[in-house]
């Protein structure tokens, strides 16, 4: 019987996760499902995480003989080999949503996932016609994560609430 060790815990960052799917390195099993959460259950992990509440492990399986297709849609540096096969909703959202990238829905359509915030109360909500007019909201908080742009969109957030309304410092 072989006692070698099977299982090995790893602690990414979720920098590190996403770096990892924009090279190709993490990827999805042919077995697994498409993407199949509502753009409630995205909102609703944002909220999660950003409230502190644990959301879940990530298992990965390593496997350097090919059979992964890419998260979201477009060529990779790398061919996958790390699958994820369990969290993939969830690690599809984050990249879909941090990275501002296209992903493939149960129907093999090509879809974007736009999460607002409402920084008053800590609101999220999924970005529609009425939330993206509200200067209450950032309407799409890709935009604060997009590399280098986060006093950007911080002032472009309350330049446009202050075009609305007056706001103390």
């Amino acid at each position: 019987m072989n006692d070698a060790t099977v299982f090995r815990q790893v602690g990414y960052t979720l920098e590190n996760l996403l770096a990892y799917i924009e090279q190709g390195d993490i990827g999805l099993p042919e077995i697994q499902r498409p993407f199949v959460w509502p753009a409630t259950k995205v909102r609703d992990l944002f909220d999660s995480m950003y409230r502190g509440f644990p959301v879940g492990y990530l298992l990965f399986w390593e496997n350097a003989s090919g059979g992964a297709r890419t998260i979201g849609i477009g060529t990779r540096e790398h061919a996958p080999n790390r699958m994820i096969v369990d969290g993939q909703q969830r690690l599809t959202s984050l990249y879909a949503v941090l990275k501002g990238q296209p992903i493939l829905d149960a129907d093999y359509r090509t879809i974007r996932l736009d999460i607002a915030f409402r920084p008053r109360d800590g609101r999220f909500d999924v970005a529609d016609a009425a939330i993206r007019r509200d200067s209450e909201y950032v309407a799409s908080i890709t935009e604060v994560w997009r590399s280098g742009t986060v006093h950007k969109a911080i002032k472009a957030f309350v330049a446009r609430l202050e075009a609305r309304r007056p706001i103390s410092e």
